[in-house]
């Protein structure tokens, strides 16, 4: 062998299989604690606010009753449209804050 060569360790198959195991785990109670956190998204000056949870579940919807008085239904529209894409954006964010960590690199993983 080449002078300064160092061979690989060689892992036991238990110890990976308990790494998985225990990531397996981790990663559950990151995606149980999503369930709970929540993100809002709002548009509109806050007229409407969408709330959803870190798995991205509806909990709320709140319209301004100013919103209701003008009558612009497209108007509306756009900003429910809105705040639920930027609810949406942010329990992403949320997931991947929260799981990234956890996937330790794995591309395309989050």
């Amino acid at each position: 062998m080449a002078k300064g060569y160092k061979a690989p360790k060689i892992k036991s198959p238990m110890g990976t299989m308990q790494q998985i195991q225990q990531l397996q785990e981790q990663l559950a109670a990151a995606q149980a604690k999503l369930t709970e956190e929540t993100v809002t998204g709002t548009a509109g000056g806050g007229a409407v606010k969408i709330t959803l949870t870190g798995d991205q579940r509806c909990r709320a919807v709140e319209i301004d009753q100013a919103l209701l008085a003008d009558s612009d239904v497209e108007m509306l529209q756009d900003l429910i449209l809105t705040a639920i894409n930027q609810a949406q954006e942010a329990a992403q964010k949320l997931a991947a804050e929260r799981l990234g960590p956890l996937a330790g690199g794995i591309p395309g993983l989050f």
